[in-house]
């Protein structure tokens, strides 16, 4: 039997918290800490962590560790340490990763387990007041405000004529975000002191061995860091609807503005500037343009697809202009990328059936984002490089030339049983909801 809101004791805190936020914009919330240390709360917020598989941070705890320990034990420690005020995170362990297709690193903060859930029990808290003041035009990070609701609005607003697009996102965001600004932006919603104490130490990173304490910055891989970028971009969004342009599309860091000409994509890209700046943040300049949707023009990439103005190919559809998008060049060759990780060499001591299962995870995963969209053809090309791969990958396992591992797969009634993405793609369409073709 499903669970109500009323045995939900935790999603009825949060609906409570969203209905007293939008009732009252001017509203001030000052006794929100003993939420944050709520068993129940901390719970959830355990399962939240422990679902999100991460990283020890510099405790070299793991999530099995946590288990072995004891997971109502830590919980029951956290949850007195922070009624008791004796609670104090560890540094965050500071990693850089490498970006997908760049040579850029992108710096990385991993808290403690421990650390990680009470960030997300303080996220489960303060969230739904912020997102009673969120805008339409955000979407990253956000409770039912997923990428393909953004995709759409691109779709809907081309549609009807804008398809003058600056595209950009800001430099380094998670590292520029002034701590002073932010934490004002917090005190318009927020005025208990012990949960502001808490946000505060939450800021702190480690890298090179040594605590730093910086004045800008919400670290990268926290949780609660997405919510805290949030809550300071809805400055910019509030900002935007009095002074900008246009159709603002912004997925956390990532975003586009829709105009209908020249001139007004100039002013919007202007206008975002200037807004920035006061924001103590910048665009990033090597992705920043201006770009013209037209026959024949070129696209841009946005949320992993590239975007295109088409024409029908149907005979149903030759009289009609439209955006189209399917998985970008990067998106394309990260799959690639992954198909090769899977059936490289090295694993050669596996079973293929083992190989297979492991395809199939990562095309269904793949596909099952990329499939809202006009992507039939770049499905046949990632399948029949992952048929390749593994047909390479039998021939390699029983030792014999490649042909074998193609006439293994011809002859298997099922491919070995590989994941067919045939017929899954559904293609978008102006002032149709996306959720509704998912349906079909």
């Amino acid at each position: 039997m499903a669970r109500t809101t009323k045995q939900d004791p935790v999603r009825e805190l949060q609906r409570t918290l969203y209905r007293a936020a939008k009732a009252d914009p001017g509203r001030r919330f000052h006794a929100l800490y003993d939420k944050v240390s709520r068993r129940d709360v901390l719970e959830r917020a355990w399962g939240l962590v422990r679902a999100n598989h991460g990283a020890a941070g510099i405790d070299k705890q793991t999530i099995t560790d946590v288990k072995e320990y004891g997971i109502a034990r830590l919980l029951d420690e956290l949850a007195a340490d922070l009624k008791e005020g004796r609670w104090r995170p560890l540094p965050a362990r500071r990693v850089f990763i490498a970006k997908p297709g760049r040579d850029e690193l992108r710096p990385l903060s991993i808290p403690a387990v421990r650390d990680r859930i009470v960030q997300a029990a303080a996220k489960l808290v303060i969230e739904p007041i912020f997102e009673a003041d969120m805008l339409a035009c955000s979407f990253g990070f956000r409770p039912r405000r997923s990428q393909h609701d953004a995709l759409q609005v691109l779709i809907d607003e081309a549609w009807r004529g804008k398809r003058w697009i600056v595209e950009s996102d800001v430099a380094n965001c998670f590292e520029a975000i002034p701590h002073s600004q932010l934490m004002s932006a917090i005190e318009e919603r927020i005025v208990d002191r012990e949960v502001l104490k808490l946000l505060r130490v939450m800021l702190r990173v480690m890298q090179d061995g040594a605590v730093k304490r910086d004045v800008a910055g919400t670290p990268q891989g926290g949780v609660i860091s997405p919510c805290l970028c949030n809550v300071y971009l809805h400055r910019l969004d509030r900002q935007w609807t009095e002074r900008g342009t246009g159709e603002l599309v912004r997925f956390a860091d990532d975003m586009v503005v829709m105009c209908r000409t020249r001139g007004e994509a100039e002013r919007a890209l202007v206008a975002l500037r200037e807004i920035l700046a006061e924001l103590g943040l910048m665009l990033k300049d090597a992705k920043t343009r201006i770009v013209e949707l037209r026959e024949g023009g070129e696209g841009l990439d946005f949320l992993g697809f590239h975007h295109r103005w088409v024409r029908g190919t149907t005979p149903a559809s030759r009289h009609l202009c439209f955006l189209a998008r399917w998985p970008s060049r990067q998106a394309t060759a990260r799959a690639r990328d992954r198909i090769r990780e899977i059936t490289d060499r090295r694993r050669l001591r596996l079973p293929v059936e083992a190989i297979v299962q492991d395809l199939n995870q990562f095309l269904r995963g793949w596909a099952g984002y990329f499939r809202y969209g006009n992507s039939a053809a770049a499905f046949d090309a990632v399948v029949f490089h992952a048929n390749t791969r593994l047909a390479g990958f039998i021939a390699k396992h029983y030792k014999r030339r490649t042909g074998y591992g193609w006439r293994l797969l011809s002859r298997s009634p099922n491919g070995m049983g590989l994941t067919d993405l045939s017929g899954i793609v559904v293609a978008p369409r102006p002032n149709r909801p996306w959720r509704l073709g998912a349906e079909c």
